[in-house]
């Protein structure tokens, strides 16, 4: 069985740098992207990112239907990076109309992740740290992407949490 590596930390900890890590000793890479580019500041993180991991990777942008793209892999990829989950929770509740479309596109991932069809590193920032939002649809995200992230992890193989650019082991 394929390595589901989990990588979570806070904003602008080394998450990305350190799956980038992951991933550097396989061959065949594919970068799922999640994030869009709405506005000018989104354009440049993303900018920054594709710098940053330069020509290895062959980039798939998916910012919905994540299960559905990871079965339809071209043959050979040896790793898929995704970075991140905390943007496709945003995702999820911008583009779907209710919860039941949204706890599908939840669970085709996860059916994914239980047999992996070749290694997968997952990138989600730890939204539960901090204090709880005021207004409603935030805390209805951070409760969202905390579910999510403790489903991921539970599956995952391998779990690191990211913190000053260092990684502390988890699983």
């Amino acid at each position: 069985m394929s390595t589901v590596y989990y990588v979570t930390g806070g904003a602008r900890s080394g998450k990305s740098s350190f799956a980038l890590k992951l991933a550097a000793s396989y061959v065949n890479k594919l970068f799922f992207a999640t994030a869009e580019p709405f506005d000018e500041e989104m354009q440049i993180r993303i900018s920054k990112h594709q710098v940053e991991r330069g020509t290895q990777f062959t980039t798939i942008e998916e910012p919905l239907c994540l299960g559905q793209a990871l079965r339809q892999l071209p043959a050979g990829t040896d790793v898929v990076l995704l970075d991140c989950l905390t943007v496709w929770t945003g995702n999820l509740m911008h583009y779907l109309d209710n919860d039941e479309e949204i706890d599908k596109q939840i669970e085709l991932f996860l059916e994914v992740l239980r047999q992996p069809p070749c290694a997968i590193i997952l990138v989600s920032n730890e939204v539960g740290q901090g204090i709880v939002p005021e207004n409603a649809l935030a805390r209805r995200f951070r409760d969202r992407a905390g579910m999510i992230n403790q489903h991921v992890a539970s599956i995952a193989t391998e779990a690191y949490l990211l913190c000053s650019g260092l990684p502390i082991r988890l699983k």
